[in-house]
């Protein structure tokens, strides 16, 4: 074979090898967290600390600029939350959900069949942000 006889191409050869084993992905499942670089604790606290106090720090967005832009994303903010509180059961029979974003807020309440007694919940969720303001749930 010329390429095996040929050192110019047998490095090349050995070199592109080498690019495609460097590209190659890792199986995450038979990777562990020893095999990561973890940051750890104390770095984020530094973040947060930094986040907390330093406004000229490097940030993609600008903190008017509005992230959760459409009921969809917003509901898929919210769900996960109430569930945890209140039982995904619970605010799963609450569908359909009343969403409206009112000054770079959205206010996000459970439906009840009409003749039903109870509540549901009320969740307001800054749109820039995605901060909580209230969450409550009716009886």
């Amino acid at each position: 074979m010329i390429v095996l006889k040929n050192p110019k191409y047998l490095i090349l050869l050995m070199l592109f090898e080498i690019a495609l084993t460097a590209c190659g992905q890792i199986d995450s499942e038979k990777t562990n967290q020893h095999e990561r670089i973890i940051l750890g604790r104390a770095y984020a606290e530094k973040e947060l600390k930094t986040a907390r106090t330093d406004q000229t720090q490097h940030n993609v967005i600008d903190t008017n600029t509005i992230i959760i832009k459409d009921k969809e994303t917003a509901q898929q903010v919210i769900e996960p939350i109430l569930y945890s509180v209140y039982g995904k059961n619970n605010i799963e029979s609450q569908k359909p959900y009343e969403s409206y974003l009112i000054d770079n807020h959205w206010v996000i309440s459970g439906t009840l069949p009409k003749g039903m007694d109870g509540g549901t919940f009320l969740i307001i969720v800054d749109a820039r942000n995605a901060e909580v303001l209230k969450l409550t749930h009716g009886k």
